[in-house]
């Protein structure tokens, strides 16, 4: 489950899963990235793209060899579940696995973004959903993303 919540992602998240599993906008996806940052909680909730988040000066998006953006498509195994007793909304996706990730760029944090069209090639475009603890130090061997059970992303 995210940490913390960028605050133009608040309340979308599950709408941006819906959008893209209707494949409306075309080429609409979640881009999952890894990040290494120093930066406070409360500076990165306020940062809106995915190209401030690279201008933010305590922070980068990590640049191992084995390292690529994720795009979760309408064919990416997004969920939305909507369960009713308990007044909440989960969102679910796959884990993620990087292959052979070298070392380099320690990482702190993963962040679940919002293209609108992936096509465009632009992060000044990408919007921040959701921050996520996740501390690995790459060595050569796969990093996976375990997404909780419930999903990366809970609106109750």
């Amino acid at each position: 489950m995210a940490n913390q919540m960028f605050n133009e992602g608040l309340g979308q998240v599950a709408g941006w899963a819906r959008q893209i599993n209707n494949n409306e906008p075309a080429n609409s996806a979640i881009i999952i990235a890894a990040w290494n940052t120093s930066a406070t909680d409360a500076t990165i909730k306020d940062l809106n793209l995915v190209s401030e988040l690279e201008a933010e000066v305590n922070t980068a998006e990590v640049t191992n060899a084995g390292y690529a953006r994720k795009q979760l498509t309408d064919t990416g195994g997004l969920t939305v579940t909507v369960d009713e007793t308990n007044d909440r909304v989960d969102v679910d996706c796959p884990d993620q696995t990087w292959t052979a990730v070298a070392a380099g760029s320690a990482w702190t944090d993963l962040g679940f973004h919002f293209d609108r069209d992936t096509a465009a090639g632009t992060d000044a475009n990408i919007i921040n959903g959701t921050w996520h603890d996740f501390v690995v130090t790459p060595d050569g061997s796969d990093i996976t993303a375990q997404i909780a059970t419930a999903g990366f992303f809970r609106a109750a």
